[in-house]
């Protein structure tokens, strides 16, 4: 057995991987910049719980018998716990690089694409062990069904040979694994342009030694070379070898058909009816009868902070989302337009690389899905640390979304934009707070929750 220290331990997928390392029986440690800051105790606490270590990140917890050290993107070499590393010479292990040994031992389903990898991985996992075939799990998000007091929810340890995975091809890592099933959800653009996206998911499809799938309704996914593979689609437009039928799309939940078999989503939206085909088709891989897999669907309910309702103060309901690149941002913003309500919505974008790349598809996205009676608030981007041109502001893109019709509201702070929001807010509206790598957001959520309680007493 080894010895691993995780730098950065509190983040979804770093979590996730130290949890089925403590579960395998290896000594697991860490360090997080947010363990520093005071933020994050309940899942720092169950990591404990499970057997991590965990130490300031000061350096001081990289010891003479770490065998290695797991880092992710975010980690720079001036990270002080990684120049500790550097300097005893200890092993430093990419997390998706750790990631691709651990999957690539096991018969793995490897779910990939722009928008929806999370909730397709859970749902996938959540089926799988329904159909009592003890999967295992390591996903980005935090999957409700699998949420205890003793797990974060994250990862699933079953007892088969079966792990089901959410593979990133932010980082280009998607190349690295070696799936018996690959899920290829969406391809829009996102970290990499279209053209390096196409190369790797072309490449994650040549190393699928058994079933690809992919969305017959994503253009750039269904004219990707196939490499010889076998493959099946999916659709909600009667395109693909699984087709959902007769689909009805209700603020809260969605019903549909497949084969004549309906089946009742607890997750809202069309794009999580394109998630569900897709897991069921993954799931007829190891013989899971529709039946069956209709059962887990039905009782699915989500992954953390995807359209997730944090509660409700004199009839505004609060959402906390995870939206942050264009896709994600349209799949949230089409959903909230199932009910007849008005949407105040807040959106902080996650780092100003990613801000200026996407930069026209924002302004795009907020500028074409916004009803003119919504608000937009925008604080300026999320700044997590480390080396960032900081010469793009959302001031900027605020201004042209407001020129095209749409209201926007933007301070630097976002502390100045809960009161804002919670005075604006009316009964009927909805709240929507998006973004990511902010773990702060769901606080801010119920910062804006509370204002709305102190606002509305007696309702």
């Amino acid at each position: 057995m080894s010895n691993y220290f995780f730098i950065g331990i509190g983040g979804s997928g770093m979590s996730a991987i130290a949890q089925m390392l403590l579960n395998d029986g290896h000594a697991v440690s860490g360090s997080d910049r947010a363990l520093d800051q005071g933020k994050g105790g309940a899942a720092f606490d169950m990591l404990r719980a499970a057997g991590a270590r965990l130490f300031p990140q000061d350096g001081s917890g990289v010891a003479a018998d770490t065998d290695f050290v797991v880092v992710s993107t975010a980690i720079e070499d001036t990270v002080p716990d990684m120049r500790a590393a550097l300097a005893a010479g200890i092993p430093v292990q990419h997390r998706a690089q750790l990631l691709a040994e651990i999957f690539n031992r096991r018969t793995g389903v490897a779910v990939g694409g722009t928008s929806g990898k999370s909730t397709v991985t859970g749902m996938i996992a959540f089926i799988l062990d329904h159909a009592s075939l003890s999967p295992s799990a390591i996903n980005g998000g935090k999957i409700k069904n699998f949420m205890s007091e003793s797990s974060l929810g994250n990862t699933l340890a079953g007892g088969s040979d079966i792990l089901v995975i959410e593979s990133d091809e932010s980082d280009g890592s998607i190349v690295n694994y070696r799936p018996a099933v690959s899920v290829i959800t969406n391809v829009t653009k996102d970290h990499k342009p279209l053209p390096e996206l196409r190369n790797l998911f072309e490449t994650f499809i040549e190393n699928t030694a058994g079933l690809v799938v992919l969305n017959a309704d994503c253009p750039e996914t269904a004219t990707l070379d196939r490499k010889g593979k076998a493959a099946v689609t999916f659709s909600l437009k009667g395109r693909g070898d699984v087709n959902a039928e007769n689909i009805v799309l209700q603020p809260l939940e969605s019903v549909f058909e497949v084969n004549g078999r309906a089946c009742r989503l607890r997750v809202p939206g069309a794009h999580n009816v394109a998630n569900a085909l897709a897991a069921l088709a993954a799931c007829r891989h190891f013989d899971v009868p529709d039946a069956l897999a209709f059962e887990a669907l039905e009782q699915f309910r989500g992954i953390v902070r995807r359209f997730d309702i944090i509660g409700s103060a004199g009839g505004v309901s609060v959402i906390d989302d995870f939206g942050h690149n264009p896709d994600k941002i349209r799949a949230t913003l089409e959903t909230l337009a199932l009910g007849p309500q008005r949407n105040l919505v807040f959106f902080q974008s996650h780092g100003f690389g990613p801000t200026r790349f996407m930069r026209d598809e924002l302004v795009s996205v907020f500028s074409s899905h916004l009803a003119k009676r919504d608000i937009l608030f925008v604080p300026e981007i999320y700044y997590a640390g480390g080396t960032a041109d900081k010469t793009i502001s959302m001031a900027d893109i605020a201004r042209d979304i407001s020129k095209a019709g749409r209201n926007t509201v933007f301070r630097e702070a976002r502390a100045d934009l809960a009161p804002l929001m919670a005075e604006a807010a009316e009964p009927g509206d909805i709240v929507c707070v998006m973004g990511a790598r902010d773990d702060t957001l769901t606080a801010f959520c119920g910062d804006i929750l509370n204002r709305l309680r102190e606002r509305f007493p007696d309702e």
